[in-house]
């Protein structure tokens, strides 16, 4: 009988998830095709590998076993798996044909639709995935301020520009790797300090789990305005559900340029980059930034029914009051227990758990979290990406759940015991960092 979202006796039976994964070795490099969904980011003999199927916030693995799902596609499903608004629209547009020989309405329709939900944007374009969309802006920038270099902080997909500061830069031209560099969170003297006559542009999400401190955003932005820069906001985790327009919107500032990915479409795949018209007209000419799929229709039908129902039923509001109360009611229980090397941060939308090094190392014990959570029927990466379909039932249950398992990871604690109770291998480290990122990482 497979595992359901309660107190499992057991912990669940993954034989099909494994019998893939030995098809998949050989097969597919790092057996995925993203990171964060990877092997590598679960307990191994513990944790399923391959999801088939999800309903609102729950999914079913392969071996039927249910799970409550805070990592939510690691991002795009703002409104929940198989919601029926936007099933029904792209059920309809779908009807009618998916990809066409010319332009199609949507494409129109949607921009009229950003442009009056997203600050500052004046004009719209459309692609398939974060990466082209920042590396677009980039281009843009470049040609705009006939600069080269790039200033950024923090993760902005696998393009040459954007990967060539991590360890996993093999492959990337040495002079691409000297155009690229990085700067801290909150460190506004660290980037004034960086801003030469040759810096295009300041990248940077703004914000990951650390809110900005003393007007942070503010003044990157009055520091762009000085040196000539153009100023890029990554709004991939924050656009549409940090608020309905975004950080721009919840901050009150304004990028340049902008970009929008994840929530904005329910799990469809497109990309959105926006911005001052003055800008953006260079992709009429000088820019080229044209893509066969860019106008897919079901994926724009998908993001207008989202963007229409993120913003008729107030969603980025709901699913932050979810998320506090997962936050709170989890410290509530640090508190209580007295185990003050964990916390959970963040904005309430998304929040991480964190856990300090002076219990232990960091990721036992967030395997060890995970393996108790997964018994428990919740599928759980160090985040609550929370969504419109989690449930009051959802969140009681992750609460009693973090009742249950945190006293286990305190007793693991105690007794120095965290890597014998995991029963596979341990969750791995990324390359990705939310803070103190100006250092590039020494070479593998």
């Amino acid at each position: 009988m497979p595992n359901r979202v309660k107190f499992n006796s057991d912990y669940p039976t993954i034989d099909k998830s494994n019998a893939l994964y030995e098809r998949a070795t050989g097969l597919i490099p790092a057996y995925t095709q993203t990171l964060a969904k990877g092997p590598g980011q679960y307990v191994k003999g513990v944790a399923p590998k391959y999801l088939e199927r999800g309903k609102g916030a729950h999914v079913w693995d392969v071996d039927g076993n249910e799970y409550i799902d805070f990592q939510m596609g690691i991002g795009p499903l703002s409104l929940g798996y198989c919601y029926e608004a936007v099933d029904r629209a792209i059920v309809k547009q779908l009807e009618k044909g998916i990809t066409f020989s010319q332009m199609h309405p949507l494409e129109v329709e949607v921009a009229e639709l950003v442009r009056a939900v997203v600050p500052g944007a004046e004009m719209v374009r459309y692609s398939k995935t974060g990466c082209d969309v920042t590396t677009a802006a980039v281009r843009l920038a470049r040609a705009f301020t006939g600069r080269n270099k790039v200033l950024s902080c923090g993760y902005h997909g696998w393009h040459d520009w954007a990967i060539a500061v991590t360890d996993r830069n093999r492959g990337i031209p040495q002079s691409t790797r000297d155009l690229s560099f990085t700067f801290s969170y909150n460190d506004i003297q660290g980037l004034i300090d960086s801003l030469d006559s040759d810096v295009a542009c300041v990248i940077l999400e703004p914000t990951v789990f650390e809110a900005p401190r003393d007007n942070f955003l503010q003044k990157v932005r009055k520091a762009c305005d000085d040196a000539g820069v153009v100023l890029i906001f990554d709004e991939m985790w924050t656009g549409f559900r940090l608020a309905l327009g975004g950080a721009q919107q919840y901050f009150d500032v304004r990028a340049d340029l902008a970009c929008f990915s994840k929530a904005v479409a329910n799990g469809m795949p497109l990309s959105i980059l926006t911005g001052r018209a003055d800008i953006m007209r260079l992709c009429d000419k000088d820019v080229f930034f044209f893509t066969t799929f860019g106008g897919e229709a079901l994926s724009l039908a998908a993001a207008r029914a989202t963007i229409e129902e993120l913003r008729d039923k107030k969603v980025p509001e709901a699913i932050a009051a979810m998320g506090k109360r997962i936050r709170e009611g989890y410290n509530s229980i640090v508190k209580e227990l007295g185990v003050d090397y964990t916390q959970c941060m963040g904005f309430d939308c998304r929040t991480i758990v964190t856990f300090d090094t002076k219990a232990g190392s960091p990721l036992e014990m967030k395997s060890l979290v995970q393996q108790e959570l997964i018994k428990r029927g919740i599928l759980w990466g160090g985040f609550h990406n929370m969504c419109f379909s989690h449930t009051d039932a959802d969140v009681a249950h992750a609460l009693a759940a973090y009742r249950e398992v945190l006293p286990i990871l305190r007793r693991a604690v105690d007794e120095k015991s965290v890597g014998k109770a995991l029963r596979g291998d341990s969750v791995e480290p990324v390359f990705r960092k939310t803070s103190q990122f100006n250092t590039k990482p020494k070479t593998r």
